[in-house]
């Protein structure tokens, strides 16, 4: 049965006079770690000496430490690292300081999932995963209001678990919105299938067919463009706010029918039956081997400079120009120059 708890059944007790740790101040401990401190918990921040970001914490008046000493100081150690460069980081840094009565929170279960990082026996394991982007959900916190979150327990040694995860979840103000309680395999296979399949594999490979489909049919690509890239954010919109009867709802006749018939000749049995294969590439942990290999790194930033040199890409830059109204730091400006990615940087 699926729970969810709000504001009036969380309390911040079970963090008071506790020290928390962020380890990484990325997207999502930068803000998860001035949501804490803004709701009154005292909050330091685990970076490398040399990491970029620590004169940025330091601005924000965030006290800084070293990685290993702010773990081994910490009663809760929040671990925002991506994924990959967890396990490592936790050897060096994190596992030396710990004992029996901290707590482990992560915000991602992939390690714990698939085995990476293995918390001795006396340590609570924990995870508070808002679904939102860091920047979102520290607007929405600033705003009065908080972004859902997932809840967890993987191991509650205490016998409390649950209850500082909730304390945690208070703190950055997603029991506003609500916290739905999960496990940490449900929550990495939703995630990585989510990802793979439909929000980012799926989409940007539907995108990009159908952008070639016109263009080697002789359309214009800018005009391509339009209808496979640019009114996308247009339906995603309309489903975001109302779901998909609502995004139907809104518009046209013409449009909804081409939906409703065509849609599915487009992501039909054969498309079902790989995601179904991705789910089970997933469960089996093939994913996360191939994921954490030696090469993948290299193998990653080939992809990426394939991608960045595609037709696609190139008339989409041209044609943001054109696009004033876009903000300077996610549209015209990060298409020309993409920001560093804070939240690979390990500390």
């Amino acid at each position: 049965m699926l729970k969810i708890h709000y504001d009036a059944d969380a309390s911040l007790a079970p963090l008071a006079g506790k020290r928390i740790a962020v380890l990484g101040y990325g997207s999502q401990g930068r803000a998860q770690a001035l949501n804490l401190r803004d709701s009154g918990l005292e909050v330091r921040v685990g970076l490398r000496p040399e990491s970029w970001s620590r004169g940025l914490a330091e601005d924000d008046g965030l006290e800084v430490l070293e990685t290993g000493e702010a773990a081994a100081q910490a009663d809760v150690i929040t671990i925002l690292l991506p994924d990959e460069l967890q396990p490592a980081a936790y050897e060096r840094s994190i596992r030396p300081s710990l004992r029996r009565g901290k707590t482990l929170l992560f915000s991602h279960g992939f390690n714990i999932r698939f085995g990476r990082i293995q918390p001795p026996e006396g340590v609570d394991v924990v995870m508070v995963a808002p679904k939102s982007p860091g920047h979102l959900l520290r607007r929405v916190f600033k705003d009065g209001g908080g972004v859902p979150a997932l809840l967890a327990v993987h191991q509650d040694a205490s016998g409390h678990a649950a209850q500082t995860a909730l304390a945690y979840a208070k703190g950055i103000g997603s029991t506003r919105a609500g916290v739905i309680e999960t496990t940490f395999p449900e929550e990495t296979e939703t995630d990585l299938f989510g990802e793979q399949a439909v929000l980012c594999g799926g989409l940007t490979s539907l995108i990009q067919a159908g952008f070639e489909t016109l263009v080697e049919a002789g359309y214009q690509p800018e005009i391509a463009y339009f209808e496979c890239v640019h009114e996308m954010k247009l339906i995603v919109d309309l489903i975001y706010e109302g779901g998909l009867a609502a995004m139907r709802h809104s518009i046209s006749n013409t449009a909804e029918y081409g939906d409703l018939t065509r849609g599915p000749r487009v992501i039909g049995p054969e498309v079902r039956a790989r995601m179904g294969q991705l789910l089970e590439e997933i469960r089996a942990g093939r994913f996360a081997d191939e994921f954490t290999s030696p090469g993948t790194p290299r193998k990653l930033e080939d992809l990426r400079k394939k991608q960045a040199a595609l037709q696609i890409e190139q008339v989409g830059k041209g044609l943001r120009e054109m696009m004033a109204w876009l903000p300077e730091t996610g549209g015209r400006k990060a298409a020309a120059a993409p920001e560093p990615r804070p939240e690979a940087v390990e500390v």
